[in-house]
């Protein structure tokens, strides 16, 4: 059954209603939207290998039995030093990495569109959104549709401004607080700030609004054709808080909806 639910404009009012297309009617799959994360995870992948002649590039030798000494390769010379074995200093690995392992998790079309759906449809529901940790105590409704006019801000300070008065204030003072310098490697491989993720703002149109969000900590604007599982459920977790404007839920309507979601996909 459509669904309808209140617009809200740039001061916090409710100033028309909208129907939600269909989409938003599609059952909750966590285990599909896994394997969609996982699969768009799997792209960003680095290939690795390893060199064939890796460890191997000495003359080293076993001595052969009876002198007392483990049968590992030796390299020539007083110190007698194992080398080119697995276990040994600048040895050669026993099961090293290969090019040739598949990295990539495919899976098909239609599941890769039921997870998009689902994912979706999730962000509508208010249990779903609280149990993922968001603060939705202020947010007058689930799921949050703004008019078409927060596009054009152009202003971090005016994007801060609106969600505010949009009830959004709470969840952008948790992923504040949770910003953590993690610890160990990660901090030397471009991981070392580790962040809760914050709202999504899904828009039909840029007009200013993604440069004028990109400063605010955990907060993503994403264009509605370029939306995925991975946007609407980090962590393979379902239920982001989204805020939707009302042009990207009417084109949501024309691109999504003339597909069956119950049957078909």
């Amino acid at each position: 059954m459509a669904k309808v639910v209140d617009v809200f404009d740039l001061e916090g009012k409710p100033v028309e209603k909208i129907t939600l297309p269909e989409i938003f009617d599609t059952p909750l799959r966590p285990d599909v939207i896994k394997r969609a994360v996982l699969s768009i995870q799997s792209k960003r992948l680095q290939p690795k290998g390893r060199d064939p002649m890796a460890g191997k590039r000495t003359t080293a030798e076993s001595l052969g039995v009876g002198l007392g000494l483990a049968r590992v390769p030796r390299i020539k010379g007083p110190s007698a030093r194992a080398a080119f074995a697995p276990g040994t200093v600048g040895g050669r690995l026993a099961h090293p990495p290969v090019v040739e392992k598949k990295i990539v998790k495919e899976i098909p079309k239609k599941e890769k569109r039921l997870a998009l759906f689902s994912a979706i449809a999730a962000t509508a529901s208010r249990e779903v959104v609280a149990s993922r940790g968001h603060v939705v105590d202020g947010v007058p409704q689930i799921p949050l549709v703004v008019v078409d006019d927060i596009e054009s801000l152009k202003k971090t300070k005016e994007v801060e401004a609106v969600l505010t008065k949009l009830g959004v204030l709470g969840d952008l003072y948790r992923v504040r607080e949770s910003v953590n310098i993690r610890a160990g490697r990660g901090k030397m491989r471009g991981r070392r700030i580790k962040q809760a993720v914050g709202p999504l703002i899904v828009i039909s149109e840029d007009r200013g609004i993604v440069k004028a969000a990109e400063n605010i900590p955990g907060v993503d604007v994403v264009p509605v054709t370029s939306l995925n599982a991975e946007l609407l459920a980090p962590g393979t977790h379902p239920g982001r808080l989204t805020i939707w404007t009302k042009g990207a839920i009417e084109a949501l309507s024309k691109l999504y909806c003339e597909v069956q979601v119950n049957g078909s996909v």
